[in-house]
């Protein structure tokens, strides 16, 4: 998980949002899929934040039916273009914010329909929180797995109605998506690869959270590419080398499946917004992950 204490304020790392308990769900939305990030933030987000422009692309806000209830998306794409390979993008705990948006036009901008659905938004906003330990309580923890599952698959049924080949599938993640990259390339057959960044890879086995990547680690249906730092305090090494082991002992998928570990890198290492941020790591990582679904069948 992220390395932070639990009591702090989460107005420096979210770009562009508000972490008053009064503001709504529809101003969190728009806030988080715009396009910019807010007036008050820029002085002290503008010198690191990448941004990625949206010309020449169709971005914005989608509804995905889930067995009728309308999730909110954020989706970006070539213009004009379909038949698509297609890449799910999944967030950290903090939802759908700019940073996520960025990195789905930096998607889009290498050829692929991106699509980052919002996968709490039934347990809360993450958005209007200012305090990790209230986060994590109230709307983090609260999320099922088969939710998320279960989400992912409706998503990947509008990308393939709207533009996109399914049978070019990939899904990446960060942090909370990262561990749930893992949990969909061993819960859906079609997807042809994933790329995690920094997800945990063990836990706690309960009723929402029932197996962690290392209990699927050898039954994935493609190969997945694991981001790491050698200095994520929240992610210990040892249990890098239990995963490896893990994949090993499995599937070809899994044993074709990888680690590259950044020395001195942190957790969040590719959050551009953050102070966690690392150039070097994150442009790496970057472009091994591109290189990674062109190799697997993505792209």
């Amino acid at each position: 998980m992220l390395n932070l204490t639990q009591t702090q304020d989460l107005s420096a790392l979210l770009p562009g949002q508000s972490t008053e308990a009064g503001a709504t769900r529809r101003t969190a939305l728009k806030a988080a899929l715009g396009v910019g990030y807010a007036a008050s933030t820029l002085p002290t987000l503008a010198q690191t934040a990448i941004k990625t422009s949206a010309d020449g692309l169709t971005v914005g806000e989608v509804t995905i039916d889930v067995n009728g209830f309308g999730m909110p998306a954020y989706r970006a794409a070539p213009a004009g273009k379909t038949g698509l390979p297609v890449v799910l993008v999944l967030s950290e705990i903090f939802g759908v914010h700019e940073y996520i948006a960025d990195t789905a036009r930096r998607f889009a901008r290498a050829g692929y329909l991106a699509i980052a659905p919002e996968l709490f938004v039934r347990q809360g906003d993450a958005q209007s929180y200012g305090e990790m330990a209230r986060l994590m309580a109230e709307v983090i923890s609260k999320v099922p797995d088969a939710q998320v599952m279960g989400d992912l698959d409706a998503t990947v049924r509008w990308a393939a109605a709207n533009g996109g080949d399914t049978s070019k599938l990939g899904v990446t993640g960060f942090c909370w998506g990262g561990r749930q990259t893992w949990l969909y390339v061993a819960h859906n057959p079609a997807v042809k690869a994933g790329v995690a960044w920094y997800g945990r890879l063990v836990g706690q086995n309960t009723e929402l959270t029932p197996r962690h990547p290392v209990d699927v680690a050898g039954r994935l249906h493609g190969p997945v590419l694991g981001l790491y730092g050698s200095a994520d305090t929240g992610i210990p090494l040892d249990t890098v080398d239990k995963m490896k082991v893990a994949l090993a002992s499995g599937n070809a998928a899994s044993r074709a499946s990888t680690f590259v570990v950044y020395p001195e890198a942190p957790h969040a290492f590719h959050a551009d917004y953050r102070p966690s941020f690392r150039k070097e790591p994150a442009e790496d990582g970057w472009k091994r992950a591109l290189a990674w679904f062109s190799q697997h069948g993505v792209g």
